[in-house]
């Protein structure tokens, strides 16, 4: 109850300074403030809302290539994945940390006030930056399964916070360039700012 009612106090500070710096016309400190903020609002007031739905999406999306295979068994209701190889097994928990609830959460929260793109591209543009990131976490768990099938549980560790954490935040940044980098280099190319007027 108390992480609630410091969230409504936050949340009318942020719409405060967010009207703030509108009103300023400072587009730098909006953007910086108002996807900050957003991220914050979202983690704490919806993370144990959206961390099991995410890692069954997960687990559903990456068990298809486990069926197809038969490397690995999906319980994607559960958010778990079984992993058999020459020697053992294990059982995989996709949790908070592997369920790209962060990653999608401050994606959005960026692009909501990254004003490069208007309303409507920005609604296309998270929809499926969204997906991306989904397909690109089941991606990265499927590489760790694959692991750990031809290798052995010994090489869990090493799969999932070296080999698989790489792997994801290339892809990732891969989404940030085009979604923010290429985006603003091109607007200033043909001699705008950057930032486009809110109400567009």
């Amino acid at each position: 109850m108390i992480r609630y009612i410091i969230l409504l106090i936050f949340l009318v500070v942020w719409l405060y300074i967010l009207h703030v710096t509108k009103k300023a016309k400072l587009p730098f400190w909006h953007f910086l403030w108002g996807s900050a903020g957003l991220f914050v609002i979202i983690f704490v007031g919806f993370k144990d809302v959206l961390t099991q739905p995410m890692a069954n999406i997960v687990a559903a999306v990456a068990g298809i290539v486990g069926k197809m295979t038969g490397v690995f068994e999906p319980y994607y209701k559960y958010g778990i994945i079984f992993v058999e190889s020459a020697k053992d097994s294990i059982t995989l928990k996709i949790d908070f940390e592997c369920s790209g609830i962060i990653e999608i959460t401050a994606f959005l929260s960026l692009l909501i006030f990254f004003n490069v793109y208007s309303r409507y591209e920005k609604v296309i543009i998270g929809c499926i930056g969204t997906v991306y990131i989904i397909v690109a976490n089941a991606l990265r768990i499927i590489l760790i399964c694959l692991i750990i099938h031809f290798k052995g549980v010994d090489y869990y560790y090493i799969s999932h916070a070296l080999i698989g954490r790489i792997f994801f935040y290339i892809l990732s940044i891969i989404l940030y360039f085009y979604v923010f980098t290429k985006a603003q280099i091109i607007s200033q190319k043909v001699g705008g700012f950057g930032y486009v007027d809110d109400n567009k």
